[in-house]
């Protein structure tokens, strides 16, 4: 990891570091941080003639070598005091919340907007909803692009960024063009290395954030990191990490709950961790307790459905959406429990 002196290399000094590193068979990608760029070796970084050659520029710091398999989501790297912000909304300082239906119906678009005003009353600070479905059976709805429509007036009416999930090269291009805050990779996604180099390309040097779920049958916490590293070694660090339980699930809850993962991540990685408590336990009374367990555990926020009239909803909504009074005692609670766990 090169550390530069300026706050970012000209285009003649990153060639230069670049011919260096590329005699050495390995290669940079610059990663843009908040008040400088770092660059990243990509490759075998323990060569210690080429590192002789770069700290020996006079517009170098130094070169951390992290020997790490997500070296650039690795706790000691040079992206450590790197803070994620979503539409604007720095993590790590507040409780974080993410809240809104599984599925947007554009059949029934009130709904949406009616619960986006609700979410943030209940004091919500990202809109989520679904504009595409994964669905194990393929006669089962599967989104339609004209919900993102609903999802981007629904932003505008609230003034709320907005997190959907994408599933293909087609839908993340429409995501960016409609001014998506932060794209959701699933569980049946979280190993589509494909996917995650793909959404990496599209969002380098932007804003856009990325919540990443944990795979449903995910095993170490490496391999979740790792999948993370995907997206951030080209150029956007800005991933936030996501519990949602795996499989196979706990008798009585829809998954196993993975909550517990959260200190692991955070003593691994610099990454904010926010837990998806409604997916893990599939049931709309355990998720109230999912939650706070989540945040006891040192989790930086979470991502909860809610709908005004779950009954009403499509998707998961009918038995896994709380409502939104049931969000905001929830947020309430779960302010509490953070500045306990906070406290030096």
């Amino acid at each position: 990891m090169i550390i530069p002196n300026v706050n970012r290399f000209t285009d003649e000094q990153l060639k230069e570091v670049t011919d260096i590193v590329g005699a050495f068979g390995c290669r940079i990608q610059t990663i843009i941080g908040q008040e400088r760029c770092i660059y990243a070796i990509i490759g075998d970084e323990r060569d210690d003639d080429m590192v002789a050659k770069i700290e020996g520029l006079p517009y170098v710091n130094r070169v951390d070598r992290i020997q790490s398999p997500h070296k650039l989501m690795d706790s000691r790297g040079s992206l450590a005091s790197h803070r994620v912000k979503v539409g604007g909304i720095p993590l790590g300082q507040e409780l974080f919340v993410c809240a809104g239906p599984c599925t947007i119906d554009p059949k029934n678009p009130n709904l949406t907007i009616e619960t986006a005003h609700a979410v943030k009353e209940a004091g919500a600070h990202v809109l989520r909803g679904g504009v595409w479905k994964p669905r194990t059976n393929p006669y089962s709805y599967q989104g339609d692009a004209r919900a993102l429509d609903i999802l981007m007036e629904a932003s505008r009416q609230t003034g709320l960024p907005v997190d959907t999930e994408v599933m293909d090269e087609e839908h993340l291009k429409l995501a960016l063009d409609s001014g998506v805050n932060c794209l959701q990779v699933g569980a049946r996604n979280a190993l589509n290395y494909a996917l995650l180099r793909q959404i990496g390309q599209a969002i380098a040097e932007r804003e856009t954030a990325v919540l990443l779920k944990r795979s449903l049958h995910m095993g170490p916490v490496q391999e979740f990191v790792s999948a993370a590293e995907y997206i951030v070694q080209l150029g956007n660090p800005n991933v936030l990490l996501c519990p949602r339980g795996t499989q196979p699930g706990l008798d009585g809850y829809r998954n196993h709950p993975d909550e517990s993962i959260v200190p692991l991540l955070k003593e691994r990685t610099w990454a904010p961790v926010v837990v998806d408590p409604s997916h893990s336990v599939g049931k709309a009374a355990y998720v109230p307790a999912a939650a706070l367990a989540a945040i006891a555990y040192g989790a930086d926020g979470l991502c909860i459905e809610c709908n005004v009239a779950p009954a009403k909803g499509i998707g998961d909504d009918p038995k896994q959406a709380v409502t939104p009074e049931a969000l905001k005692q929830i947020i309430a609670k779960a302010k509490a429990l953070w500045s306990i766990t906070r406290k030096p």
